[in-house]
C-alpha cells in the first residue's frame, strides 16, 4: 500500500492551534492485519485493492504515517459520572488528519491504541485486540441498524503484550468518525476561561456540521439547538434497539450526533429498563431508562459553555437573556426524543400514523408487557411481525403466560386495522415491521466468544461469522439462526462489560 493512499485536508490542525499536541504513534514489534473494511474504505474514496501487504499492516499499526498526516492528540475535558475532569484528551489517540469522501463529507481517520500521549495520565496508550474488535462488530451493527455512529476502517495486531488483569495481545484501531469534536472539547476551553477558544471551536464546529448557520446572527444559540436535536435522535435510536452505551460522559458525546466509543456497551436482551452492565458505573447512573436524562444532562454542560458567545455581550441583561434562550432549547430537547422515540416506535408496531397519545400509550403498554413477562427485547418486537402476518405463536411462546398478550394484542390489531383491513395489508405490514425490528443483534455471550477466541487462541473465524450475522440485522437465514438465541438467563444477570482501557 501506497503511503500517499488518503488524500487528507486536515482542518482541525490547520484552523484549531492550541487544540491538540502534535505527536507520533509508536512503534510495534510486528504489524499484522486483523480487519480491514472494504465497504467503507470506496466510501472514503480510497482504493481498497491498495489495502494489502505489509505496508497496509504498518500504517493502520502507526509504524508508517501516511503521506500528508499530521498526527495530533486532542485536547478535552470531560464530565465522568458527574464528576468534572478538566483535562483528558487523547490517551492513546492520535487524529491523523481528514480526508474529504465519495459524498464531499469531511472524515476523522483516527489511530486508538497507538502509543502515550502528553494527556495518557500514567496510561500506557496501548489497546488490546478484544476491545478494538469490539468497536468493529457494535460500530459496523450500529451503521446496519441505521444508527449514526462512529466506524472501524481497519484494526491491526501489534506484536506486543498489553498488561492489564491479565496480559492481552496489542492492538491498533483506526476509526472514522464525522468528528471528533465532543462537549468535553468545548469544557475544556471553558474551565481554562478562554472564551476566545471556545468562540474559535463554535466557529469550526458550525463550519463542519452545519455550515447553513455561519455568519447568522443567533449562530451559537442554533449550534446548541442542533447538537441537541442529533442528540435526541441518536438516543432514540439506541433505546429502540435496546442499546446501552455505558459511559456516557461529556468526553463521549460528539457534536456530530454520532455514537463514539464502545467501551462497556452493551445490547438488552430480557427487557430490564434498569439495566447496567458496564462493571464501573456501580450506581446506575447510566442505566438504559437514564440515556435520555443523562443526554439532556450532558447537554446542559455545552450549553454552559456557549452562554457567553449566547449573550453576545458582556452585560447582565444579555447574560440573563442567554440564560434563558439555552435553557429553552435544553428544555426542548425531551419534546424532540419523545418525537424521535415515537416516530421508531410506530415504525416497530407496523403503524404508519394517527393519534400520538393513544399511541405512545400503545408502545408503552407493549414495554410494560415485555417487562412483566421477562421477554426477550428484540426477539419481542420481531415476533411481533409474525403476529401482524397471522402467526401468534412464534410471538405467544416468549410470553411466561401467554394469556397476558390477550388485552394488548387486540388494541394492536384493531389500531393497525384501522390502516388496512385485509390480509395483504397484514403482510404487507409485516414486511414493514420486518424491515426494522432486527432479527440479529451482537448479543453480548456471542461477542464476548468472538473476542475472546480472536484474543487467546488467535482464531478470527467466529468474529467474522458474527460480523456476517450482524451486518445483515432484518434477515432471517439458517447460516445465522444461532445468533438469533438469547443467551442463558443465569449467563445474562452476571454479564459485566469493561471499558478497555
Amino acid at each position: 500500500m501506497s503511503a500517499s493512499a488518503f488524500q487528507f485536508d486536515n482542518s482541525y490542525a490547520r484552523d484549531l492551534p492550541g487544540f491538540s499536541v502534535p505527536w507520533q504513534p509508536a512503534s510495534v514489534p510486528a504489524p499484522n492485519l486483523l480487519f480491514f473494511n472494504r465497504e467503507l474504505a470506496l466510501e472514503l474514496g480510497l482504493d481498497p485493492d491498495l489495502l494489502d501487504g505489509p505496508d497496509c499492516a504498518a500504517i493502520f499499526a502507526g509504524n508508517r504515517v501516511p503521506e500528508g498526516a499530521e498526527p495530533l492528540a486532542q485536547a478535552y475535558a470531560g464530565h465522568q459520572f458527574g464528576g468534572f475532569s478538566p483535562q483528558l484528551g487523547d490517551g492513546r489517540a492520535l487524529l491523523l488528519g481528514e480526508v474529504i469522501d465519495r459524498r464531499g463529507a469531511r472524515r476523522d481517520i483516527m489511530l486508538k491504541g497507538s502509543g502515550p500521549t502528553p494527556f495518557s495520565r500514567r496510561g500506557d496508550g496501548r489497546a488490546a485486540v478484544g476491545p478494538m474488535l469490539r468497536e468493529v462488530l457494535i460500530g459496523e451493527a450500529m451503521h446496519a441498524l441505521g444508527i449514526p455512529t462512529t466506524r472501524a476502517l481497519a484494526v491491526a495486531a501489534t506484536g506486543e503484550t498489553v498488561h492489564r488483569e491479565r496480559p492481552l495481545p496489542g492492538a491498533v484501531l483506526t476509526r472514522v468518525a464525522a468528528s471528533h469534536l465532543r462537549v468535553g472539547t468545548f469544557e475544556y476551553f471553558r474551565a481554562r476561561r478562554d472564551t476566545d477558544r471556545v468562540r474559535l471551536l463554535a466557529d469550526y464546529a458550525i463550519a463542519r456540521h452545519d455550515p447553513d448557520l455561519a455568519g447568522t446572527e443567533d449562530r451559537y444559540l442554533a449550534l446548541l439547538r442542533r447538537v441537541a436535536q442529533r442528540q435526541a435522535t441518536l438516543v432514540a435510536g439506541w433505546m429502540n434497539v435496546g442499546f446501552i452505551h455505558g459511559v456516557l460522559n461529556t468526553d463521549n458525546v460528539a457534536l456530530s450526533g454520532e455514537t463514539i466509543d464502545y467501551g462497556p456497551c452493551a445490547f438488552l436482551e430480557t427487557y430490564n429498563p434498569d439495566a447496567v452492565f458496564s462493571s464501573i458505573d456501580h450506581g446506575g447512573r447510566y442505566a438504559y431508562r437514564n440515556q435520555p436524562a443523562v443526554t439532556r444532562w450532558n447537554l446542559a454542560r455545552l450549553a454552559e459553555t456557549l452562554l457567553p458567545l449566547i449573550a453576545g455581550q458582556d452585560s447582565e441583561a444579555a447574560a440573563t437573556r442567554a440564560t434563558e434562550q439555552a435553557t429553552g432549547v435544553i428544555d426542548d430537547f425531551q419534546a424532540w426524543y419523545e418525537t424521535a422515540l415515537l416516530s421508531g416506535q410506530r415504525a416497530k408496531l407496523g403503524l404508519q400514523g394517527g393519534d400520538d397519545a393513544s399511541d405512545r400509550t400503545l408502545a408503552e403498554d407493549w414495554l410494560t408487557l415485555l417487562e412483566a413477562q421477562r421477554v426477550d427485547f428484540t426477539l419481542g418486537w420481531r415476533r411481533l411481525a409474525d403476529a401482524a402476518d397471522g402467526n401468534e405463536g412464534p410471538l405467544r411462546a416468549l410470553f411466561a403466560d401467554p394469556q397476558a398478550l390477550d388485552g394488548w394484542l387486540a388494541r394492536w390489531q384493531s389500531r393497525g386495522d384501522s390502516e388496512g383491513r385485509s390480509a395483504a395489508d397484514g403482510h404487507a405490514r409485516a414486511n414493514r415491521m420486518r424491515g426494522v425490528n432486527p432479527a440479529v443483534i451482537p448479543r453480548n455471550h456471542r461477542v464476548e466468544e468472538a473476542l475472546a477466541a480472536a484474543s487467546d487462541h488467535g482464531d478470527l473465524g467466529p468474529f467474522r461469522r458474527l460480523l456476517a450475522a450482524i451486518v445483515r440485522p432484518y434477515e432471517e437465514t439458517p447460516e445465522h439462526a444461532a445468533y438469533l438465541e438469547p443467551a442463558r438467563a443465569e449467563v445474562t444477570a452476571c454479564y459485566r462489560t469493561f471499558c478497555g482501557t
